[in-house]
């Protein structure tokens, strides 16, 4: 009976343990417990960008160990290295922390160029609205504006200052990185039709080598031509330096012609010197003037904003609603400046060069303090100093500057996608805030 019952047991046992079968570890899930994969990644990390400095202070280890084992004297003394380690060190920490919060603070202003265009869009879609045009009920207080807009009318309005609200943070996008002109294909479907009325080189520096022509020229009436540009070209691979043509480069907008550099000296002006520079007051033409396209953007909101106030369209919501509109198109800008601020103040290039040197410095004056007691084994220890080393400056070179299409940067495409798929589900799928009421708060009385 007892066989009996172990086969039963046994049998009970196979028909559940083969449906226990147990889980895959995909690498995915590895990664909460264990960081080996990225131990022997390749892509994505620094290795490419320092292999060469890396393999050339390794070659001269190599030479100073062999030189050792030649019998030649290459010793130096062991009081070089902590003194060089200890400013070496300090260095790097606060090179990194540097880049780190120029990066970081890049993400925040992006971020909140983000929420200012959700912010806008939803409360736009909903407060703008016509007022009624039935008779008002008997008791109310108040004023009940009248306006020659149509229903039509105003959710074109609608959507145009939406979409102009989403032109912003496309438009800031290619700003920040050096990207002149309307003429890139993302801007399909998102800058409204009318603004192509900016995209003159008389006018403006909107198009500064982005634009072949004008829409005047181009006889483009009924909306945007656009010459789509594959911009995935532009990107380099993972570890190379950025070129000087894909650097952003925001102040170049700024031009010296607003003052002189040269002044004539004569016996009329006893106080200029080569030193000093007079400024020129004189009115420059159109064709000297230039403003960046999210500063037109933002300028057009501002006017669109006041229209719906001037034709009665957001009595529901009174002054504050105005002035909560004009604080988030403001609020635009100074986040746009913020951007511009990391974008236009690298870190000194002398800074860079003097922490080149000393890291240098360190790694070939490494080898020389310890091939006596330990030979060929400084090889691969000065290997795995320099590689820590250059590591840690080549991220905080690559990381300083956010905007860039380097795959370390910031994904800007990305967080404009996700956006424009926000806003087009504003305008598709959720409805508006319909008719207004009566009895509108014209703010008179109010502190």
């Amino acid at each position: 009976m007892s066989e009996v019952g172990g086969a039963v047991k046994s049998n009970r046992l196979s028909s559940v343990l083969p449906s226990i079968t147990p889980p895959k570890i995909k690498r995915k899930h590895l990664r909460k417990y264990s960081w080996l994969p990225d131990v022997f990644r390749i892509k994505g990390s620094i290795i490419m960008r320092i292999l060469g400095p890396v393999f050339t202070v390794t070659c001269f280890a190599a030479a100073i160990a062999y030189a050792d084992s030649r019998g030649y004297t290459v010793v130096w003394t062991n009081s070089i290295v902590p003194l060089l380690s200890v400013v070496v060190g300090l260095i790097l920490v606060f090179r990194n922390s540097t880049s780190y919060d120029r990066y970081w603070e890049g993400r925040k202003a992006f971020a909140q160029v983000t929420t200012i265009c959700r912010n806008f869009s939803r409360q736009v879609w909903i407060y703008a609205s016509l007022p009624p045009t039935d008779e008002p009920p008997a008791g109310t207080k108040g004023k009940t504006p009248t306006s020659v807009v149509t229903l039509a009318q105003l959710r074109r309005r609608k959507v145009e200052v939406i979409h102009l609200c989403l032109s912003f943070a496309f438009a800031a996008k290619h700003y920040l990185r050096g990207e002149d002109g309307i003429h890139y294909s993302d801007y399909i479907g998102v800058l409204p039709p009318s603004f192509a009325k900016y995209d003159n080189t008389q006018n403006n520096a909107v198009n500064h080598a982005s634009s072949p022509s004008s829409y005047a020229a181009a006889g483009i009436g009924a909306g945007l031509n656009y010459s789509s540009r594959d911009q995935s070209n532009s990107r380099i691979g993972s570890g190379a330096v950025t070129p000087d043509t894909l650097k952003s480069d925001p102040t170049k907008r700024i031009r010296a012609k607003r003052s002189k550099t040269q002044v004539t000296l004569d016996s009329s002006t006893p106080l200029i010197t080569n030193s000093h520079r007079a400024i020129d007051f004189h009115t420059y033409g159109s064709e000297e003037a230039s403003m960046p396209l999210p500063l037109l953007i933002a300028h057009e909101m501002s006017r669109m904003v006041y229209h719906f106030r001037r034709d009665g369209c957001l009595e529901t919501v009174g002054p504050a609603g105005l002035n909560g509109l004009s604080q988030m198109v403001q609020g635009l800008v100074d986040q746009l400046g913020v951007m511009e601020r990391v974008a236009n103040t690298p870190i000194p290039a002398s800074y860079g060069i003097h922490l080149k040197q000393c890291v240098t410095l360190y790694l070939f004056a490494l080898p020389l303090t310890l091939v006596h007691e330990m030979g060929w084994a400084i090889v691969p220890i000065v290997t795995v100093v320099a590689f820590t080393f250059m590591g840690i400056e080549g991220i905080a070179e690559e990381i300083e500057m956010p905007f860039g299409h380097d795959d370390r940067d910031l994904p800007l495409d990305r967080y404009c996608h996700d956006l424009k798929e926000e806003i087009y589900y504003i305008i598709d799928r959720l409805p508006e805030g319909g008719v207004g009421m009566h009895g509108y708060d014209d703010g008179e009385g109010d502190d």
